[in-house]
């Protein structure tokens, strides 16, 4: 989870500690809204109204993908943290579902991750069926933080916690917290659970035969790593290298101290061998270099058939998110990614590649002619091959002359968001954001476009940038230099036209 200085609420206790269905609440018997706020984005995920901040316990089961999300149901900012919950067919379209865990005597719902428990490890699924596994935080001003369990054997639609909750106990520091769980194969022919577990500035792994009762494997906090701040929601999962090699990917969120400021992700590339996590080079890399990509963890239980490493993080940055100006609703995911393994000079880098279900939302196409074009519609999937030469620029503007510039300069790509529009909520929100690319010989971009974000992908995922925008109006204008004249863009539907 989440905030470095979270501010003081009480705990609140709830008529049953172990139920996790207490009486609908309020905002779940609303209607929903038509979902077309000012900024409200069209084709990204966002709470149907009030505060949201890290994606939580995403797994996929019987042609669903559920994502569950930190959610204050009471107000637009921050407070007592519940699981927020929604499913997809296609991670595109989404049917938001009621609150699936709320706070109790042991604490607020922090960050953490959801499994399949095949073979029902925990014997907590009826008839010896696999029960839907919630592994999550308990945080507690008093009693620091601890973590904790519940369980589903309805296809996640209701919530029973855990009787024995908590099943890892505060060590008595501030920052224990975000477990990501997944199951490990042994040589052996057996296998156990790893909980990923972030410990202040390190990550803790830890194993279980049953997902109840845990040993401490080993410590992970290499010297030459990012520490501008604390360490949280992490992921640990293998990808091939392309010549089939296995390289196992560690995610570790980091806030402040991300490369623009404030929050952002870096990860490691090594090895994994059920106990100890090895890191391969000495190079901090980010997932993401733009200023609003946090938290992001990747969905489990994917089908062998799919084969995809599927990931979405949070569209906002700690250093305004409780600030930005939108009122009915706060915050939004970035688009769904498919994560790969990148390699070349020795080194293996982790791309990020919008999902192939995008492109369900193109319901029109047109070639762009010259180096200005003139926009029809705001929401776009953007498409550009690079000229020769090392620099070049894009520019998206609207009516109000509020405008957004993307350069690419011989060592660096860099976002001017200074007068993207309404800008002055925050000291820091217009400054400029770069992002270092040596070593990259830059082919193409895609941008993606939205009410109130921006995401550019650098040579189909190789290096991304994800930024969070409030024109005052659409911008409908584009202006190039440095690219091919033949680009297209493809306009989008957004997801709330049924």
């Amino acid at each position: 989870m989440n905030l470095l200085i979270k501010p003081i609420i009480p705990i609140i206790i709830l008529a049953s500690i172990f139920s996790c269905s207490p009486n609908t609440s309020e905002h779940e018997k609303k209607d929903q809204k038509s979902f077309d706020e000012q900024f409200r984005p069209q084709y990204h995920f966002s709470p149907p109204q009030q505060w949201m901040n890290d994606p939580n316990g995403m797994v996929y089961l019987d042609g669903e993908y559920h994502l569950f999300y930190q959610h204050y149901p009471d107000s637009n900012v921050w407070g007592p943290m519940h699981w927020g919950h929604a499913v997809s067919k296609d991670l595109i379209h989404w049917e938001h579902l009621p609150i699936a865990l709320y706070p109790d005597s042991l604490g607020y719902i922090f960050s953490g991750s959801a499994v399949i428990d095949h073979g029902n490890t925990t014997g907590l699924g009826e008839n010896d069926k696999d029960p839907m596994v919630a592994i999550y935080t308990y945080h507690h001003d008093k009693d620091g933080q601890s973590q904790g369990i519940a369980f589903s054997n309805d296809k996640g639609q209701s919530w029973t916690k855990y009787s024995g909750n908590p099943i890892l106990k505060s060590p008595g520091i501030p920052d224990f917290r975000d477990p990501k769980v997944s199951w490990y194969d042994q040589e052996n022919g057996k296998g156990k659970w790893i909980m990923t577990l972030a410990v202040k500035d390190k990550i803790s792994f830890y194993s279980s035969p049953n997902l109840i009762d845990w040993t401490h494997e080993s410590d992970f906090n290499p010297a030459w790593a990012a520490y501008g701040g604390v360490w949280e929601c992490p992921d640990l999962f293998p990808l091939e290298t392309s010549d089939g090699e296995e390289k196992w990917v560690l995610l570790v969120s980091i806030n402040p101290g991300g490369p623009n400021g404030g929050s952002a992700t870096q990860y490691f590339t090594g090895n994994f061998d059920g106990q100890e996590y090895t890191a391969e080079g000495k190079e901090v890399k980010w997932l993401d270099y733009g200023a609003d990509d946090y938290a992001g963890v990747t969905w489990s239980n994917i089908p062998r058939e799919d084969g995809r490493r599927l990931f979405i993080g949070w569209m906002s940055n700690w250093q305004y998110a409780n600030i930005v100006p939108t009122t009915a609703w706060r915050s939004a995911m970035t688009l769904p990614r498919e994560l790969e393994l990148v390699s070349g000079g020795g080194d293996n880098k982790v791309a990020s590649r919008p999902v192939q279900e995008v492109q369900s939302l193109r319901h029109s196409t047109e070639t762009i002619q010259g180096l200005t074009h003139q926009l029809k519609e705001p929401l776009f999937d953007l498409e550009l091959t690079k000229a020769n030469g090392k620099e070049a620029s894009l520019t998206l503007s609207n009516e109000l002359g509020e405008k957004v510039v993307f350069k690419m300069e011989a060592d660096q790509l860099v976002i001017d968001r200074s007068k993207s529009g309404k800008t002055d909520f925050e000291a820091g929100f217009g400054n400029l954001h770069t992002a270092p690319i040596p070593g990259i010989a830059i082919k193409n971009l895609r941008v993606f476009a939205d009410r109130s974000s921006l995401e550019f992908f650098i040579n189909d995922g190789e290096l991304v940038m994800t930024e969070i925008i409030f024109p005052n109006a659409p911008y409908l204008q584009l202006e190039m230099e440095g690219f091919q004249e033949n680009g297209k863009v493809h306009y989008l539907k957004s997801i709330w036209d049924r």
